[in-house]
């Protein structure tokens, strides 16, 4: 309750700086926050707000749940089996330095504007950092109770899901959250350089027109679904966390 509190009290002084500023800047650059108010009830009203979210989240959703089927196994099999990882890490790497953008020319001439394009955009975006901190999960596990184990005559399925999976969770965590948020913004990105639809579309209507008040409802809605993500996330990493506590008792 106290850091509800603390986030309440936060999120009032940012609009009272939000309002300040609109009051010193020109309207048709920082609009007031009654202004944004007024203008999500009319996106609302008016069906363009819910309609762009539900072609943003589909897309999103397709993407980053690719990304999570395909990271996370290669990242565990990469861990478990050094000589594989070892093998796979340079050109992995290679991959995530590599700015996604450059990919989009070539994922457009072969799949076009369509939403695969979108979610393979979005794949490219959040399959690295879920993929590399599995791998950082799996090659931090516990040798001595991996030996342990094997010296008592623990089958490797026992050893993996009581020793290699456990110690892995908050890395594969700490991989989807970084992962969400890359792919919530390859999300925007994709809706921009392909078919403008969903909140990327509005972003750029909005945005060429100068039509702030509208503008600031589409970011603003990006970051509640941040927000929604990262909780969603916490509360997922809440509940292993109690797993992973009931299955080292056993």
């Amino acid at each position: 309750m106290r850091i509800a509190l603390y986030r309440l009290i936060f999120l009032a002084g940012l609009i009272a700086l939000w309002w300040l500023a609109s009051t010193q800047v020109e309207r048709n650059l920082v609009p007031s926050p009654w202004a944004t108010a007024l203008a999500a009830r009319q996106l609302i009203a008016e069906g363009r707000l819910g309609s762009a979210l539900v072609d943003s989240i589909s897309i999103y959703l397709g993407g980053y749940g690719a990304a999570i089927i395909v990271g996370i196994p290669i990242g565990i099999l990469m861990g478990t089996l050094r000589p594989l990882g070892k093998t796979l890490e340079v050109f992995v790497y290679a991959l995530s330095a590599t700015p996604r953008v450059a990919f989009i020319p070539l994922i457009i001439v072969f799949l076009g504007l369509g939403p695969q394009a979108k979610i393979l955009i979005i794949f490219l975006g959040a399959v690295m950092p879920i993929l590399i901190n599995t791998y950082a999960g799996a090659l931090n596990s516990d040798q001595e109770l991996i030996e342990m184990a094997r010296s008592v005559g623990a089958p490797r399925r026992r050893i993996f899901a009581s020793i290699v999976l456990p110690g892995a969770v908050p890395f594969i965590l700490v991989g989807l959250r970084v992962g969400a948020t890359i792919g919530l913004i390859n999300t925007v990105v994709a809706e921009l350089y392909t078919a403008v639809k969903g909140l990327g579309g509005l972003l750029a209507i909005y945005g060429n027109t100068f039509r702030m008040a509208e503008y600031f409802v589409i970011v603003l809605t990006l970051a509640l679904i941040g927000v929604i993500i990262t909780e969603a996330l916490r509360f997922l990493e809440l509940r292993l966390g109690r797993w992973r506590r009931s299955d080292a008792v056993l």
